[in-house]
């Protein structure tokens, strides 16, 4: 009997380690990924401390001199445009943050739908916004909110007073602006997750509160909020972690000059100097101070995380 209980034990370890190995082997295309595109980029830093131009041979020395740490200097030159650039980057992202609920409640209204095929319709259409291009949606916008689009149109027939310069112009009203077509676009997209949350919630705890004489916002408020809250404040955590990062499309395609001192953030501002400029290594030196903040804030983040819920992110 013990002799075959260690065969057994062995054919049982065998079969863990190869199933083990399989997992590895499909790991790795995902893992070359992530250091193609994520760690061997770091080596680029290297440029911001030479005067290069884009299209000569690396470490040449007729076309490209070391200047040590001159471009870090031009943070300092130029702060008022980079502080300008921090603000308007800093002021979306927390706006987002701010208005980052919005797809928890938007999932849970949606999960609280007895119709299915209506519930599978608000989804899918409320999901379909954010596979279309921002083109596209600059298009609609422009359409909808330029100085002789239907909305001001719509004003002018009703006798009440029509912008100039149309909500796509309007400096006052930019980072609102944004912040709406950018909701639109993802709320139905970010509640997937939270969705999907909700439905990993142990249905016996719904059915408690009803025996309990609980309604339908008391099992929202003790069962629903609390089973979804751990993953809200992981993303929140992740998304203080990437506060710098608001994305360029977006700002790209609606960026004019009548708006351009609120929607100038820092994916712009590094498009602007690398492209538009052609100062490659100050374009890199704003990547990397870039990835010292969010590193920074990652790890604020991170204790402000085992502070609260007593359990970190890394």
């Amino acid at each position: 009997m013990p002799g075959r209980a260690e065969k057994k034990s062995f054919l049982y370890m065998t079969a863990r380690q190869t199933r083990g190995m399989k997992y590895f082997l499909l790991s790795l295309p995902f893992v070359a990924l992530v250091i193609a595109f994520s760690y061997v980029p770091i080596f680029g830093w290297v440029y911001t401390f030479f005067d290069y131009r884009m299209g000569h041979k690396f470490l040449d020395p007729n076309t490209m001199k070391f200047i040590g740490f001159d471009n870090f200097k031009k943070l300092v030159l130029h702060r008022t445009e980079v502080f300008q650039v921090l603000r308007n980057t800093f002021a979306m992202s927390l706006l987002g943050l701010a208005v980052s609920p919005v797809p928890i409640i938007f999932a849970i209204m949606l999960n609280d739908l007895r119709s299915i095929k209506f519930k599978k319709v608000v989804q899918t259409t409320t999901t379909l916004p954010n596979f279309i291009s921002w083109v596209i949606v600059y298009s609609l916008a422009f359409a909808l909110f330029s100085m002789h689009g239907a909305w001001n149109t719509l004003l002018s027939r009703l006798g009440l007073e029509t912008s100039t310069v149309g909500v796509l112009g309007n400096a006052n009203a930019a980072w609102f602006f944004q912040l709406g077509v950018g909701m639109w676009k993802s709320t139905g997209w970010s509640a997937i997750i939270y969705i999907a949350a909700i439905a990993g919630i142990d249905t016996e705890l719904y059915d408690a509160v009803h025996i309990d004489g609980g309604n339908k916002f008391s099992a929202i408020r003790h069962i629903t909020v609390p089973g979804v809250a751990p993953t809200y404040l992981v993303l929140l955590l992740l998304g203080i972690g990437n506060i710098l990062r608001n994305g360029f499309e977006q700002y790209f395609i609606f960026f004019n000059p009548m708006v351009a001192d609120r929607l100038k953030v820092l994916d712009y501002y590094v498009y602007k100097a690398g492209i538009l400029m052609n100062d490659y290594p100050y374009s890199i030196t704003l990547g990397v101070m870039r990835t010292f903040i969010s590193v920074t804030l990652l790890f604020i983040a991170n204790y402000i995380s085992k502070r609260i819920r007593g359990q970190s992110l890394i």
